[in-house]
């Protein structure tokens, strides 16, 4: 489990220690998203989603000159994924939540790449079955979140790969192995699959361009761990006539223990859409907080949100008004809100979001083929 002292490490493959998310901005070369930036998507919008507003959202890469394409009349596309390496928790909902969201707002075509091939690559105990067999799952729940059949490709990588193999190819043409080796810190022991495979990831910003012969804009929103694929991708890019594409990245939602990111590999940290409600209540009624030993001290002292993953469940998913955020937020600083109480409260949200998605999940198995990419 992360603690505050173990150095921070964010790759597309591990996340660990305390993310210092100006850090990254300043390491990765991205952009924060400012009040000026908000106001302009407030414009189109109407509304700020509640995950912009408070800031789940923090760093882009050319979202004002998307902007600037859509102002200007230009539809573009919305590009996500998934590496399938295990179910679906929570944590991995947000950015395909706020994707939801751009694509009812902007009426954006989406491609949802399941890199089955990625995990086989990089996981030594895979075998190609089981990843692609996640991938299948895993598509349920992208389902389940309700974006437009009519305007939503799921892509699987493998079974996919005749027409990802033809646009692949023009990229891994123009990225050399020491560009890849320096952004991914690939060593002489890294197998050639993972070598080829940043070409693969890159597939989906260019194929709504290869297929209808128009240059089209493409937008990502996704965690900031996945942004070296795209730091590649973007350097390519023009040298095939194809636009940049832009991102918008989010932060982790926190695990249920003392810090770190919500994580599989720490089941009893994090609450997986297939989990029985029961079974997340007692997840969350073990979890790490923010609060003091005893009752005692928690009403003379009060507790500390900015710590508390409970309150950050409220913050970045659960609690759609500010206002009754903010009081539970002042209710806990003053020792008027204790954990017990409030880990209630969650759990309650917690069960009635799971087993209304479980309904919508076990629904999505009768129009998964709808949404299947399916080699056009």
């Amino acid at each position: 489990m992360a603690s505050d002292e173990e150095e921070m490490i964010v790759t597309p493959w591990t996340v660990s220690g305390k993310i210092d998310y100006s850090r990254l901005i300043e390491e990765f070369g991205t952009q924060p998203i400012t009040e000026d930036l908000l106001k302009r998507i407030k414009k189109h919008t109407g509304k700020l989603h509640l995950q912009l507003r408070r800031g789940l959202f923090f760093s882009h890469r050319d979202l004002d000159w998307i902007l600037d394409m859509y102002e200007a009349g230009r539809r573009f596309v919305l590009y996500t994924g998934r590496g399938p390496s295990g179910p679906v928790h929570i944590g991995h909902l947000v950015p395909w939540i706020f994707t939801k969201h751009l694509q009812d707002v902007f009426g954006s075509k989406l491609y949802f790449q399941m890199t089955d091939d990625e995990k086989f690559l990089v996981n030594p105990d895979f075998t190609l079955e089981k990843s692609t067999g996640f991938a299948y799952d895993n598509a349920l729940d992208v389902i389940a979140v309700g974006f437009d059949v009519d305007k939503t490709k799921i892509i699987m990588d493998v079974e996919d790969a005749g027409t990802i193999y033809k646009i692949a190819v023009k990229v891994a043409k123009r990225i050399t192995f020491s560009t890849i080796k320096a952004a991914f810190g690939l060593t002489e022991s890294s197998n050639i699959g993972i070598i080829f495979f940043p070409a693969i990831q890159a597939v989906p910003c260019f194929i709504e361009s290869e297929l209808t012969g128009e240059n089209v804009p493409c937008l990502i929103p996704a965690a900031i761990d996945q942004d070296p694929y795209w730091r590649v991708t973007r350097d390519v890019a023009p040298k095939l006539g194809y636009f940049k594409p832009a991102q918008i990245h989010c932060k982790f939602l926190p695990g249920l223990g003392r810090g770190g990111k919500m994580s599989a590999s720490l089941p009893e940290t994090c609450i997986f859409t297939t989990d029985l409600p029961e079974v997340a209540e007692k997840k969350i009624w073990n979890a790490f907080t923010g609060g003091k030993p005893t009752v005692k001290e928690q009403k003379l002292h009060g507790g500390d949100p900015s710590i508390c993953p409970i309150y950050y469940y409220d913050y970045y998913l659960f609690e759609e008004e500010d206002e009754k955020l903010n009081e539970t937020y002042r209710k806990c600083r003053n020792g008027e809100l204790l954990c017990g109480e409030h880990k209630i409260m969650l759990a309650e949200k917690v069960k009635r979001f799971l087993k209304e998605h479980q309904k919508k999940r076990e629904k999505a198995k009768d129009v998964l083929d709808d949404f299947l990419f399916k080699n056009r």
